[in-house]
């Protein structure tokens, strides 16, 4: 009853740039944190950012100064602008959202169904 649909992933040239999207959709009551992960062939997922409800972020080092996440939080909607990127940033990228559901008590992580990235050097 909840639903992220990320879109935006596609491939570029060393470089260049995306944009990612992910809105969630459903029965919400409120969304704390959301974010972005990325897992690349043969490693393990890892965060690339988060954004709060407040605004506030913290990012992969290993993407700081080239990667910006933002949120509307009246669409219930993240994006990540990647600017710069290297064919290091290959991956599928995965949206994550921590949401409370309407009449729900605990809050609980969801997840995209991941939207792939693919940098050409």
């Amino acid at each position: 009853q909840v639903q992220l649909v990320e879109s935006g992933g596609g491939s570029v040239q060393a470089g260049g740039s995306l944009r990612l999207s992910c809105a969630a959709s459903g029965s919400i009551a409120s969304t704390t944190s959301m974010g972005w992960y990325r897992q690349a062939p043969g490693k393990q997922r890892e965060l690339v950012a988060r954004i709060t409800s407040g605004g506030s972020t913290n990012y992969l080092d290993a993407v700081k100064d080239r990667f910006t996440i933002a949120r509307d939080n009246a669409k219930n909607t993240v994006y990540l602008q990647m600017n710069s990127l290297k064919p290091e940033d290959t991956a599928v990228y995965y949206c994550n959202a921590r949401i409370r559901r309407r009449g729900a008590f605990l809050e609980y992580d969801y997840w995209g169904q991941g939207t792939q990235v693919t940098v050409s050097s």
